[in-house]
């Protein structure tokens, strides 16, 4: 990065970053940022710790290809410390949650994680340079979401580009992520509890010792993986739909069901997707 500059009105001047998971969105920007000559000073790549192998390495390679540096940033206790450890303060004392251990699993109302593990990250970054400079900060946010555009430049937005166009964007220029998306829609955290269940099946089959990292932390925490099941009755399912298509029967449908709440110790007879 260049040292402080400042405007001849004596104004602070202008650092251009750009955000980078790591995924076929912001990958498609920053490749197409630098393609079109935009101004950029470097990428940020904060570092949950919960990526899979092929997006560090996809990470490396692009790194290598940039003519700008990847300032790469990480929380430094981690997520396993959150998970387990670290307790926060609760307004009410009488809250259920009240006295637990560790932030427990995300949820759709409260994913702690993307806040303690990159937001937060980022703008403690950021602050510092802020004193010298005016961050411009490009998101890759793709066109297709636009409910997700707020106060920073959207690049993707402003060319139309889709989440389909950004990944054949990046195919068309060799970066493949190992088959990652292949394999999955999205590629976030490995671990996230808001995957579906055919990603989460993909994990297990995929990625036999993520899933068991899977299964230990949640012996040690107090919450649910998910609302309907825990990973441990998702081991269950998973191993009984197995046994199921060997069988050349259907894993969905009444029958399906009932067996697979009997296994679990549930009582139900209801039918789910």
């Amino acid at each position: 990065m260049s040292p402080n500059r400042v405007h001849e009105d004596g104004g602070k001047e202008k650092l251009y970053a750009a955000s980078l998971s790591g995924g076929k969105d912001s990958t498609a920007m920053v490749l197409r940022l630098v393609e079109e000559g935009w101004p950029l000073d470097f990428v940020m790549f904060c570092d949950t710790g919960l990526e899979f192998p092929q997006m560090y390495e996809h990470v490396e390679r692009l790194e290598k290809a940039l003519p700008v540096p990847v300032v790469r940033l990480k929380e430094g206790k981690g997520f396993e410390y959150y998970l387990l450890h670290y307790t926060p303060e609760r307004k009410d004392p009488d809250s259920p949650y009240a006295g637990k251990p560790g932030m427990s699993w995300a949820g759709p109302r409260n994913r702690w994680c993307t806040s303690v593990l990159k937001t937060a990250v980022i703008n403690r970054y950021l602050s510092g340079l802020r004193k010298k400079y005016e961050i411009v900060q490009y998101i890759g946010i793709a066109a297709d979401e636009p409910q997700r555009v707020r106060e920073y430049r959207y690049p993707l937005v402003e060319w139309g580009m889709t989440e389909k166009d950004c990944l054949d964007y990046c195919y068309e220029r060799g970066y493949d992520w190992g088959g990652l998306y292949r394999l999955f829609d999205r590629v976030s955290c490995w671990c996230c509890p808001l995957q579906g269940l055919e990603e989460l099946r993909t994990l297990r089959r995929e990625f036999p010792e993520l899933w068991e990292r899977l299964l230990e932390w949640e012996t040690q925490t107090w919450r649910d993986f998910r609302k309907d099941f825990s990973v441990q009755e998702l081991e269950v399912r998973f191993r009984f739909e197995e046994e199921r298509i060997r069988e050349g029967k259907r894993i969905r449908g009444k029958e399906f069901f009932k067996e697979l709440y009997g296994r679990l110790g549930r009582d139900g007879d209801r039918t789910e997707i």
